[in-house]
């Protein structure tokens, strides 16, 4: 029994010795045994580097960069909320153009038709594989919807559909919009979203 005590009151001198007591403050650093990354090499901001040809650790960015923070976060194109607000723009920012649309078609059929449809109707091929509740861009409420919120779909998701803004450019979101409203009018248009000059054919 004695060498035990003797033992046991060693084990606790050690173990205090090397760790020290819970809370205590020390100027002399912790011994680590798994450092975790704590201190790694790196370079400063504005302190001179022998690493690059210039001598310098501040590089210009690299080619096709895509800035972050707030002067991206507040710019409409980029978010479809109007600038310092979390209302959602009426209107797509961007010209609408033949060229647009064509490439709106283009990425409609390459990211959207399998589930949403050709038509926009909701009865993509993944349909005939149990798949439900898969939106129809003729519905009143996503006609009524927002170019902005219809943005932040595509490029968040929503309920069953993942995120596209990885896979999809932010002007080629705008004109996959550009296109739906062009599929919500081939339905849901009338006679009085005919111009004038063009009337008379139908009419005929």
């Amino acid at each position: 029994m004695r060498y035990f005590l003797t033992l046991y009151i060693l084990a606790i001198v050690t173990l205090v010795g090397v760790a020290g007591f819970r809370g205590s403050v020390s100027r002399k650093p912790p011994i680590e045994i798994f450092p975790d990354m704590d201190r790694q090499m790196k370079l400063r901001p504005q302190e001179p580097n022998r690493f690059f040809g210039n001598r310098r650790s501040s590089q210009p960015f690299v080619p096709g960069t895509i800035a972050r923070g707030m002067p991206y976060k507040d710019i409409p194109v980029n978010t479809g909320r109007m600038t310092g607000s979390t209302n959602w723009i009426e209107i797509s920012p961007v010209e609408i153009t033949e060229a647009l649309m064509e490439r709106g078609h283009q990425r409609y059929d390459i990211h959207c038709t399998p589930c949403h449809g050709a038509a926009g109707d909701g009865k993509g091929i993944t349909s005939k594989y149990g798949m439900v509740a898969v939106a129809n861009f003729h519905d009143a409420r996503l006609v009524s919807m927002t170019d902005g919120e219809i943005f932040n779909t595509i490029t968040n998701g929503k309920n069953l559909m993942g995120p596209y803004g990885a896979n999809i450019k932010i002007e080629d979101r705008w004109a996959i919009i550009a296109y739906l409203r062009a599929l919500q009018r081939s339905r849901l248009s009338t006679m009085d979203d005919v111009p004038e000059p063009q009337k008379a054919a139908f009419q005929n």
